[in-house]
This record gives structure tokens, sequence and C-alpha cells, in this order.
């Protein structure tokens, strides 16, 4: 299906990229109004340990995985998913290092996330949300098949659910 990216699971050494994008204030940006100024959030790797505890190996209620470029073995993002109960869904986050956004990865990225969830993990249906002036985020989801479900506390809310998922 996509022959630029692959999903890429990290082990806890492999963890400074992740370090590198939550430092990076061109890539946090988006996050800057939770995480003010920058958006940026530390990461220190005293933390490691625990987080990959929590975050690898546990599908389908968590999968985080690096996306990994084909041609170099580089890393260019990163895709995740966590199971809400009170929700019945899967929150899912997508994020592309600043200096690889442009070259189409934000799509690769979330299809490569989708069939994980939906096909290889059995998730039933996967929700985003964030600002409706993220145009270029909201357009690619609508084009792989989220429909808004609704729009509240400046936030637009989409789903996309596995039998829409087959569909498409």
């Amino acid at each position: 299906m996509n022959d630029q990216l692959r999903l890429y699971l990290p082990r806890c050494e492999e963890l400074g990229f992740y370090r590198r994008m939550l430092s990076d204030p061109a890539t946090m940006a988006y996050n800057a109004p939770w995480f003010p100024p920058e958006g940026c959030i530390d990461f220190p790797e005293a933390d490691w340990p625990d987080w990959h505890a929590q975050w690898i190996g546990r599908e389908p209620i968590r999968f985080f995985a690096y996306l990994q470029r084909k041609s170099d073995g580089a890393f260019v993002g990163d895709v995740n998913y966590h199971y809400v109960p009170e929700r019945d869904w899967w929150d899912i986050g997508i994020l592309i290092h600043a200096p690889e956004r442009g070259r189409g990865y934000g799509r690769l990225g979330l299809a490569l996330l989708l069939e994980r969830a939906f096909r290889t993990d059995g998730v039933s249906r996967v929700h985003n949300e964030f600002e409706p002036t993220r145009a270029a985020a909201l357009r690619l989801h609508l084009d792989l098949g989220f429909r808004e479900i609704a729009r509240d506390a400046g936030l637009v809310q989409l789903l996309l659910t596995k039998e829409d998922f087959d569909a498409g």
C-alpha cells in the first residue's frame, strides 16, 4: 500500500527522535495554546522507560510508531492511538517533523495508522479533534473518510468507523 513509509516500533533507546520533535518549536507550534509559549513538551531520558512500557506493545489499548522513510531509514514523524472508554473510541494522533512537512507524509502516515488500527489491531472507530483553522489537516481527514460529528470549544470533532474505512 505504501512504498515510501513504514511504521516502526521504536526501542526505548530510540526515543531521542521523539524528544527532538517534542522540543522543536516549528514542529510543536500547533500545541502552543496548551503548552505556551511554543508548544514544546519536555521529555527527559529518565522518563523514557516508563513511557515506552505504557505505549509500545499495548495494542489495541495503545499504539505508537515512528513513520520511517523506506529509502533511507530516516524517521519523519509519528502516529499513535489510545482507547477512550467513556466514548468507546480510539483517539488518534499524527505528528510530522517540521523539516519533513510538505512531502505528503501526513496522508501516507495517517493511512498507515488507519490500516494498522482497523485491519491489524481490530479497532472499531477512531476519533480526532483539532482547530478547524488547520485546513490541511481537516481536508486530509475528510479525504480519508472521516466525517465531522461536532464543532465545540473551538475544535472540530472527526470520526471514522471500521465499516466506513472498509467501504472506502
